[in-house]
């Protein structure tokens, strides 16, 4: 009689689960690091035709205590500080009439919120990234399937791809958030023209001594302007109202009639001192038209196995300094999440369980935070004790 034990069949090993994030913004990328340094694979989509086929915006401050601790679990700390701009840090607050009433000089080897601009931090994220992480011109349309998986991501080109855990890293206009919530951004009742200044120190001196090496910012009560120094020699100016959304059309304009927007802004800034109304005339190039919107507070969904949101998608806020923080925050989390857990569900509920909570808190604190934009009142920093 054989009595030799019957060998049980060997388990087949749980495919690793298949990882799609929308969106090459800091928080896709991000994640896409962290992950890839656990030796998790992950294919990171987005809409443009490439890195390099627009201007990716000014400059960015990350906080010691969400961004900086993101690129520490990216492994890429170091060299965001080699990369950085200490000096931007530096804030000057005037009053319309020009007057500087707070001024911030950071300390020697400050590293509290340090500045880089959006696409060198962009180009630090792709550079460290395995080649082929990113496709390139795919703009996702929809996402479909069951909640339970697989997920089928839907392109512009007709191309379909399908995915156990899809994040949606791209931003205010989500398409991944129409799988888990119907809230859309909705206008806050303040907008932003963008101007840019070139060659500064030579050709706009004045304009260069105003700023100094980080940003200044003046503002009525109901308009405003912040100027923030990029590296390269180059300054941008963000000129914001309380207007509706339609100004400029209603105005009889287009964005392209950047004389007859020009004319309109003097005449509102006319009480303003003559060295600022220079941040309205003296640009270089079109305005930028960037109406300020936010998402309904709190912004929350019911959870979804298979899908999740991180920065705006998650929790569009006023631009007041913490969106791209978060955003990679979140991302590092998430990343974190999916490393620690069993499961893709596991996972987003565990990242779900911190981030949401983390998110509303600022959402609530920064509801109808775009007015601050156009307060009178000093920073909260300018009267603290810590200036950080």
């Amino acid at each position: 009689m054989n009595t030799t034990p019957t060998p049980t069949p060997a388990l087949a090993p749980t495919p690793a689960p298949r990882i799609a994030i929308i969106g090459a913004g800091p928080g896709g990328l991000t994640c896409a690091r962290v992950l890839q340094r656990h030796n998790i694979d992950v294919i990171v989509y987005d809409g443009e035709a490439g890195p390099d086929v627009r201007n990716q915006g000014g400059t960015l401050d990350l906080h010691e205590d969400n961004g900086q601790i993101a690129l520490r679990e990216a492994g890429l700390l170091e060299e965001f500080f080699r990369l950085s701009r200490p000096e931007g840090q530096e804030m000057r607050q005037l009053d319309p009439e020009g007057t500087i009433v707070f001024h911030h000089t950071p300390e020697e080897g400050e590293r509290f919120k340090p500045e880089i601009d959006r696409g060198d931090l962009r180009d630090l994220l792709l550079d460290s990234l395995a080649l082929g992480t990113v496709r390139w011109g795919h703009t996702l349309t929809a996402v479909e399937g069951p909640a339970e998986g697989p997920r089928r991501l839907h392109f512009a080109d007709g191309t379909v791809a399908e995915a156990d855990l899809v994040v949606g890293a791209d931003g205010a206009w989500s398409k991944v958030r129409r799988a888990v919530s119907p809230a859309l951004p909705e206008y806050s009742g303040v907008s932003f023209l963008e101007a840019w200044f070139h060659d500064v120190d030579n050709k706009h001196p004045d304009i260069a001594e105003l700023v100094g090496r980080g940003s200044a910012a003046a503002a009525d009560g109901e308009r405003g302007l912040f100027a923030q120094r990029n590296s390269g020699d180059h300054i941008r100016v963000y000129i914001f109202q309380r207007v509706p959304v339609d100004w400029i059309t209603t105005g009889g304009l287009t964005i392209e009639d950047t004389d007859g927007i020009r004319a309109l802004l003097l005449e509102r800034y006319r009480d303003w001192s003559p060295t600022l109304r220079r941040l309205l005339t003296d640009n270089e190039g079109r305005y930028v038209d960037r109406p300020i919107n936010a998402l309904p507070v709190p912004h929350t969904w019911e959870p979804d196995p298979t899908v999740t949101l991180l920065g705006d998608a998650a929790h569009l806020m006023p631009p007041l300094g913490v969106g791209v923080n978060l955003a990679m925050l979140d991302a590092a989390e998430l990343a974190l999440a999916i490393v620690g857990s069993d499961s893709v569900a596991d996972a987003i509920e565990a990242y779900e369980k911190t981030m949401l909570p983390r998110s509303h808190e600022m959402q609530e604190r920064l509801d109808h935070g775009a007015e601050q934009l156009l307060s009178t009142e000093l920073p909260d920093f300018a009267t603290d004790d810590d200036s950080h």
